[in-house]
């Protein structure tokens, strides 16, 4: 378990040969939309790594850049929170929905769910570390969004999708990523005393600190509002011992 929370994301990648051999074979006997979101997935494993192995770099930003964290090495992102929720998003979100092709909302899903990585990586990093890209960015806008123009343009021209298949498809999509982010990543598995602690190569990666000071941009700590305000409450419930 050590071993894979520390490389989960480079040991992920013999996954992605296995689902292409599998495509490739298969691709004229497995539905359409089981063939994006196949592709989809794999796409998701170059994501992942994108933004842990190479540049990567995501628990500074995640911790430091967007949370403003003084203990970014575990807090709120950790090692094990990193591995379970992502691996979790990859089987459940990107994953499952290849087994129920005529549920066409299951598919529907993980392709809106990229537009979501857009807004993240696109623009909301961006604006804070002023740049035009971070890690993570460059699946989303060169394999992501491509595999998901291409789904509803298909699925909208053979009229395989209903009104009611959108509205599933975005409730399906917001449950997760409030279970795998807001719940499992900032409340559940987020504590400042985990000994699930980033290695300090994890956090070197992509030079994030040094990018950072180059452009003169300071990260403060500011009073936050909303359901990310919530998540923090709950998080003090659930952790009392990381005030002590």
């Amino acid at each position: 378990m050590k071993f894979y929370c520390r490389h989960w994301y480079s040991v992920n990648l013999i996954f992605i040969p296995i689902l292409l051999v599998m495509l490739i074979l298969n691709w004229n006997t497995f539905e359409v939309q089981q063939n994006l979101v196949l592709l989809n997935l794999m796409f998701l494993l170059i994501h992942q790594f994108e933004e842990y192995g190479f540049p990567g770099g995501e628990p500074m930003i995640m911790n430091y850049v967007l949370q403003g964290s003084d203990i970014p090495d575990r807090f709120p992102l950790n090692q094990f929170s990193a591995m379970f929720t992502n691996v979790f998003t990859g089987a459940i979100l990107y994953g499952m929905p290849f087994f129920f092709p005529e549920y066409i909302w299951l598919s529907a899903g993980p392709m809106l769910f990229n537009f979501g990585q857009l807004m993240v990586h696109g623009i909301m990093t961006n604006r804070v570390m002023k740049s035009i890209y971070n890690p993570g960015l460059g699946a989303v806008v060169f394999l992501h969004l491509p595999v998901s123009v291409y789904f509803f343009c298909y699925v909208i021209q053979n009229n395989l999708i209903q009104p009611i298949d959108w509205i599933k498809a975005i409730i399906f999509t917001v449950l997760c990523a409030a279970l795998a982010v807001g719940w499992m990543t900032y409340v559940l598995f987020a504590s400042k005393k985990t000994k699930w602690v980033f290695d300090k190569e994890e956090l070197l990666r992509f030079d994030v600190e040094k990018r950072m000071s180059k452009k003169g941009i300071q990260i403060q700590k500011t009073e936050v509002k909303g359901p990310i305000a919530i998540l923090q409450k709950l998080q003090v419930k659930l952790h009392p011992n990381d005030s002590k």
